[in-house]
C-alpha cells in the first residue's frame, strides 16, 4: 500500500481531484431529481414509498450526510459537502473569512470526508436492505463516526481512509442497527440513543483492533504544513454567534460556519420546496433549527469559561441528540424547546468533557461525546415529556 505514496505534492492533488469530482457528480445528480420531478420536491413518505426505485434510494444516501442533524434531506447534505469544500479551499489558501478552521486545522478534510463518504457507502451497499418503506434505519452512523476519528486519530492516506471506512461499515453501522431494532424499538426509547451507542461501541472495538494490529493505520503519509496561528479569539459575541453557527457541522467532525451555513441553507431550501421534505416528514424543521440555535447559545454562553481554558468544548453535544429527539419526539411547543435546550445546554457538554478526559489515549475522544449524548437523551427527554404533559 505505501507504494502508493510517490510524494505529498501527488498525493494531495489526487485526493483533491476526488474530492471535487465527488461534489460536481453529486450536484448533477440531485438536479436530475429536481428536473425528474417538474419542479415539485418530493417528501420524505414519497421518498420512503417509492423503495426500491434507484432514484428513492439516491435520496436516501445522500441524505444520510445531514441526517445526524435530524435533516435527512439531499439539499442539505449536499450544502454542507459544499460549504465544507469552501471552507477547506478558504484553509487552504490562507482567506481571512475562513472561520474556524475546518476539522480542527489539521488539514485532513479531504481524507477525512472520503474516509467518511466510503464509509457511508459501504454501510448502505451492505445494511441497505434492512430498510423499508415503513422500517428507518442508521444507515448514516458510519459517515459521522469511526472513519472521520480513525483519520485525525492516525493521518491522512489512503490506507488509514480506505481501513477507516470499511471498519465504519463493518462495526459501527450494524452495531447500530441491533442496538436501535433490539433494545431501543422495543422499549421506546429515541433511537438516537441506539445511533450514538453503536458508534460508541464500534468504534471502542475498532481502535482495540487497531492497538492490537498497528499495521492497518501505519502509512507513508507525510502531513501538509499548517498554516500560522491566528490571534487569540476574544470571546466575546462575535465570536459566540461564530460558534454557535460552528456547532452545527461540529457532529460530521467540520467544525466550521461555512460547512454549517451550507447544511442550514440547504435545510431551509428544502423546507421552503415542501415543508414535509426534511426531518421525516415532520414538518418541524423550523422548530428544530431554533431549538439547535438555542442549546448551542446556551451552552457558548454557560460554559465560555471551559472554551477559553480548553481551546475547544463540546457545546455541539445537544444540538445533535438531547434537543432534536424532544423536539421530535414532544412536539415544537416553546416549553419542549427551552426546556430541552436548557437541560441540554447544563448536562450535555460537560458530562461528554468528563467522559472522553477518561478515555484511554488509544481511543479518540468523540466517543465520550456519544456516550454523553446516550446518557443525556435517555434522561432527559423522558424529563420533557412529564414537564409538558
Amino acid at each position: 500500500m505505501e507504494n502508493l505514496f510517490l510524494k505529498p505534492g501527488t498525493e494531495r492533488s489526487s485526493i483533491d481531484t476526488a474530492v471535487i469530482i465527488l461534489g460536481l457528480i453529486s450536484a448533477l445528480l440531485i438536479l436530475w431529481i429536481a428536473f425528474t420531478h417538474q419542479g415539485s420536491w418530493p417528501g420524505y413518505n414519497d421518498m420512503v414509498a417509492g423503495f426500491p426505485e434507484p432514484i428513492a434510494w439516491l435520496r436516501w444516501v445522500v441524505g444520510d450526510i445531514s441526517e445526524v442533524a435530524f435533516y435527512k434531506h439531499e439539499l442539505a447534505s449536499l450544502g454542507l459537502l459544499a460549504g465544507a469544500y469552501l471552507a477547506w479551499w478558504a484553509s487552504r489558501t490562507g482567506k481571512r473569512w475562513q472561520g474556524f478552521a475546518i476539522c480542527y486545522g489539521s488539514g485532513l478534510w479531504p481524507w477525512l470526508v472520503t474516509s467518511s463518504l466510503l464509509g457511508l457507502l459501504l454501510s448502505n451497499l451492505l445494511w441497505g436492505w434492512t430498510v423499508t418503506a415503513a422500517t428507518w434505519q442508521p444507515t448514516f452512523a458510519a459517515f459521522v463516526s469511526l472513519p472521520a476519528a480513525m483519520v485525525l486519530m492516525f493521518g491522512g492516506g489512503w490506507k488509514v481512509t480506505l481501513n477507516g471506512a470499511l471498519l465504519g461499515a463493518l462495526l459501527v453501522t450494524p452495531t447500530c442497527l441491533l442496538i436501535v431494532n433490539f433494545v431501543c424499538v422495543p422499549l421506546g426509547l429515541p433511537v438516537v440513543i441506539g445511533n450514538v451507542l453503536g458508534m460508541a461501541v464500534g468504534s471502542v472495538i475498532a481502535f482495540v483492533v487497531c492497538r492490537r494490529v498497528p499495521v492497518l493505520v501505519r502509512s507513508g503519509y507525510i502531513a501538509p504544513p499548517r498554516p500560522a496561528s491566528a490571534k487569540p479569539p476574544s470571546y466575546g459575541v462575535a465570536w459566540s454567534l461564530r460558534r454557535v453557527l460552528a456547532d452545527f457541522s461540529e457532529a460530521p467532525f467540520f467544525g466550521n460556519e461555512w460547512a454549517s451555513l451550507g447544511l442550514l441553507a440547504g435545510v431551509l431550501l428544502a423546507y421552503a420546496l415542501n415543508p414535509v421534505s426534511a426531518a421525516y416528514g415532520s414538518g418541524l424543521v423550523l422548530q428544530l433549527v431554533g431549538a439547535q440555535a438555542l442549546t448551542s447559545a446556551l451552552g457558548v454562553v454557560i460554559w465560555r469559561s471551559q472554551w477559553i481554558k480548553h481551546g475547544w468544548y463540546p457545546t455541539y453535544v445537544p444540538l445533535v441528540s438531547v434537543v432534536p429527539a424532544a423536539v421530535l419526539t414532544h412536539g415544537g411547543s416553546w416549553m419542549v424547546i427551552g426546556s430541552s435546550a436548557l437541560l441540554g445546554a447544563l448536562v450535555a457538554p460537560p458530562l461528554a468533557c468528563a467522559i472522553a478526559g477518561r478515555m484511554p489515549a488509544h481511543f479518540h475522544p468523540y466517543i465520550g461525546n456519544v456516550i454523553s449524548m446516550a446518557l443525556s437523551t435517555l434522561l432527559i427527554v423522558p424529563l420533557v415529556g412529564r414537564l409538558v404533559a
